[in-house]
């Protein structure tokens, strides 16, 4: 489908099930030698370590490094270098996220699940982890703190981040400033896949770490899932597609402002997408008719041409469709621009994160309002959740039964073991009740 078509809204209710599932069908990822590239990048870093790593640096990022660690001085430093304003900006949206990530931290948990038998949930946070910031044309200052901040809340001992540096090797200032403002002592300059084998495998200077996070465009995103796949290989945070946004809008919604919303995530690349969802025909020709001369004003126009050739603008007969068709969709941003945006909310049940009301843009969860802007895509938002202090940690259970308890829930276990042909496990409990027996 090509723009000048996706400008011109459908009818839901005339699609039958193909020509349904042809709308919300993701933009075709083009793989081609990705995953041979990726596995050839991720090869060479595992066994050349520090030396792989400075000449991938040189290669990519045109940056010729003796030492791939940001100086401690340059850390130090990098707040006198960046606005005040844009200093301000940044302690005040980590203090947000921070209460809000404090607030939804997991809590121990103890408790008699019968007489004389205790159990408890712990929570222990993972290290090392490794986090990855990517570069391109603008820093993404938000990402720091989106992963800096729970990482810090979850106690992570050790806390590596990697981004990519320019070809002076520096990295932008704010960056730094905003990893101090999480804790982070510790930047690599360093991105792309070579980053995240790098922070995988460990190399002479960087520690292997137990976990990757971080977004970043395909070869970082096949990286981390080929290095989680392996024995004993990295976890990662989440699987991730390209950026997207589901705006369900009515006839109230001011049609400049949801243009807006749907070309804020398109800007983020060419495979970004963006849907619009209304029961009102007047509102989706007005923001088809804004969309072109807003987008040729941006600063990524080009980016945005192709990103439009994945919009699409759908009539549906009521709002309540909207829910269920954004539902079969799962947006990684669900955008609610309608007056009883409240009661949709109870409709939605997939969707990364969700902003209510004619005052809420997306662009605040991925900037300022407290909540995490790193979030399942690509329709993962049926099985998975947008990260969390919890994904730094590890639960782990522990119980403690007394000769009292063992009496009764071993009982149970041992009838349980029995049916399932697991004699040692049975006998595991009949020894101890034997035990007592004999005592008594």
């Amino acid at each position: 489908m090509n723009a000048q078509d996706a400008f011109e809204h459908l009818e839901w209710s005339t699609l039958d099930s193909a020509r349904r599932a042809a709308v919300l069908a993701r933009p075709a990822r083009d793989q081609g030698t990705l995953e041979a590239d990726v596995t050839a990048i991720l090869e060479r870093v595992r066994t050349s370590g520090d030396a792989a790593l400075r000449d991938y640096t040189r290669r990519f990022d045109g940056a010729a490094l003796d030492d791939l660690w940001v100086p401690d001085q340059e850390l130090e430093a990098a707040a006198d270098k960046v606005d005040d304003a844009l200093l301000q900006a940044i302690e005040r949206a980590a203090g947000r996220v921070r209460a809000f990530h404090e607030a939804g931290a997991p809590r121990p948990l103890r408790m008699e699940t019968a007489p004389g038998l205790t159990c408890q949930a712990r929570y222990l946070p993972i290290s090392p982890v490794g986090l990855y910031v990517p570069g391109g044309s603008a820093p993404l200052i938000s990402t720091v703190l989106m992963l800096g901040i729970p990482a810090a809340i979850a106690g992570c001992a050790e806390v590596v981040l990697c981004t990519p540096p320019g070809p002076g090797g520096e990295v932008h200032p704010a960056v730094l400033a905003a990893a101090r403002v999480c804790g982070i002592h510790r930047v690599v300059r360093a991105g792309g896949a070579q980053a995240i084998a790098a922070m995988a495998y460990g190399t002479e200077s960087l520690p292997a770490c137990a976990k990757l996070f971080g977004p970043g465009n395909a070869w970082v995103t096949e990286a981390k899932r080929q290095v989680s796949a392996q024995p004993g290989g990295a976890a990662q945070d989440l699987p991730a597609g390209p950026s997207e946004v589901l705006v369900v809008a009515d006839a109230g919604a001011d049609p400049e402002v949801v243009a807006w919303d749907l070309l804020s995530q398109a800007e983020h690349g060419p495979d970004s997408q963006a849907i619009l969802l209304s029961d009102d025909s007047g509102l989706l020709r007005a923001v088809a008719g804004r969309l072109p001369e807003l987008a040729h004003a941006t600063t990524r126009s080009g980016i945005l041409d192709q990103a439009l050739d994945n919009l699409r603008l759908v009539r549906v007969d009521s709002l309540h469709t909207a829910v269920d068709v954004s539902n079969r969709y799962a947006p990684e941003h669900l955008i609610l621009n309608t007056e009883d945006a409240d009661s949709l909310l109870e409709r939605v049940t997939a969707a990364g994160s969700v902003f209510l009301g004619r005052w809420t843009p997306e662009s605040l969860g991925d900037y300022s309002s407290g909540t995490n802007h790193v979030l399942p895509t690509y329709g993962y938002a049926r099985a998975y959740s947008g990260l969390s202090v919890v994904d730094f940690m590890r639960r782990m259970t522990v119980q403690r039964a007394s000769q009292q308890s063992l009496e009764s829930a071993g009982r149970d276990a041992m009838r349980l073991a029995e049916a399932e042909g697991l004699d040692a496990h049975r006998m595991a409990v009949a020894c101890r009740l034997e035990t007592t027996v004999d005592a008594a």
